[in-house]
């Protein structure tokens, strides 16, 4: 059997991983406090664990994929005080520079070696092993994670630098909010012309306008149905911020990602928090005077919106 890894944090991206680990006879440990994130994990045959120092005593190397700096800050505390000397630590979570900084000082302090590896994809290319990992820092840590990361991911490229892998992610999320806005603006747009949102997905799918995140979200426009979510609404804005503080820090201007804030915004308060990034269609619809069926229907009594009529469709909550 091979070394033991650990997981904190088993939502979309993190419950992905030890899935495919455990079922290609992997050693893998999990750790989470959310009930329903455990129960998926204890049934695709992860060992977990009931505390963070606990997962860190058995694993060599442990992978942090978690939703916020304080959680990861409280993670890298747990496994710096915990974990035998040498502990491999590859952060997959989005935060800024300065906050990975902050949690690989914490963990070599203790005599730990920590990389900086986001992912990019979304939580449904996880689940099929068609996440990309950006690794950077130190070589011969991202070099023994390599098989580990070949059990999940189709492709790791090492970056360099510790806080390459983010600044790369930085780009790469900066793309999926101006593209997944630019999908819902098309998709709207060929709505209101009369045409068969579903063909329209596959036409585009085929030709020069599409890509990736095309691909992923567009078919979820055309059905008006946003959950599971692949990225949760609420959750993205945490990347957006990270990216806009990245761009400011660079002094680079970035109109068409700036344009893209306020869909983002709107979706939220419309009450699409919960639900996939893929609901600013429904912000998109709203200003077109859109009217559609419940998810899975077509667009109701021609495309214009009756004065009276309020929003055109709900999260399905």
């Amino acid at each position: 059997m091979g070394i033991s890894v650990g997981v904190v944090g088993l939502g979309i991206m993190g419950g992905a991983i030890v899935e495919h680990l455990s079922s290609k006879s992997e050693a893998v440990y999990g750790h989470d406090i959310d009930a329903q994130a455990k129960d998926r994990a204890r049934r695709a045959g992860v060992r977990l664990t009931e505390d963070v120092p606990t997962l860190a005593q058995r694993c060599a190397i442990v992978m942090t994929s978690l939703p916020s700096f304080v959680a990861a800050k409280s993670v890298i505390d747990d496994i710096a005080g915990a974990a035998e000397p040498g502990c491999i630590i590859a952060e997959l979570s989005t935060f800024s520079i300065d906050q990975k900084l902050a949690l690989r000082d914490k963990a070599a302090s203790a005599g730990h070696v920590m990389i900086d590896c986001p992912l990019s994809g979304t939580g449904a290319q996880a689940k099929t092993g068609d996440v990309v990992v950006y690794a950077s820092g130190e070589k011969a840590a991202i070099e023994r994670c390599e098989p580990i990361f070949a059990k999940f991911s189709r492709g790791c490229f090492n970056l360099g630098a510790f806080g390459n892998g983010s600044r790369l992610k930085f780009i790469a999320n900066h793309l999926v909010a101006i593209h997944n806005v630019a999908s819902a603006e098309a998709m709207v747009l060929a709505m209101k012309a009369g045409l068969d949102p579903k063909q329209v997905v596959e036409v585009i799918r085929a030709g020069a306008g599409s890509s990736r995140t095309f691909e992923m979200r567009a078919p979820l426009m055309a059905e008006n149905r946003y959950e599971p979510p692949t990225m949760q609404l609420d959750t993205w804005f945490k990347d957006i911020d990270v990216i806009d503080a990245f761009a400011r820090g660079m002094k680079v201007p970035t109109p068409l990602f700036d344009s893209t804030k306020a869909i983002y915004a709107a979706a939220s308060s419309m009450g699409y928090g919960a639900v996939d990034t893929a609901s600013v269609c429904a912000v998109l619809e709203q200003m077109a005077g859109l009217v559609r069926s419940p998810p899975g229907g077509g667009i109701q009594d021609g495309t214009e919106r009756p004065r009276d009529v309020v929003q055109s469709s709900t999260p399905n909550r």
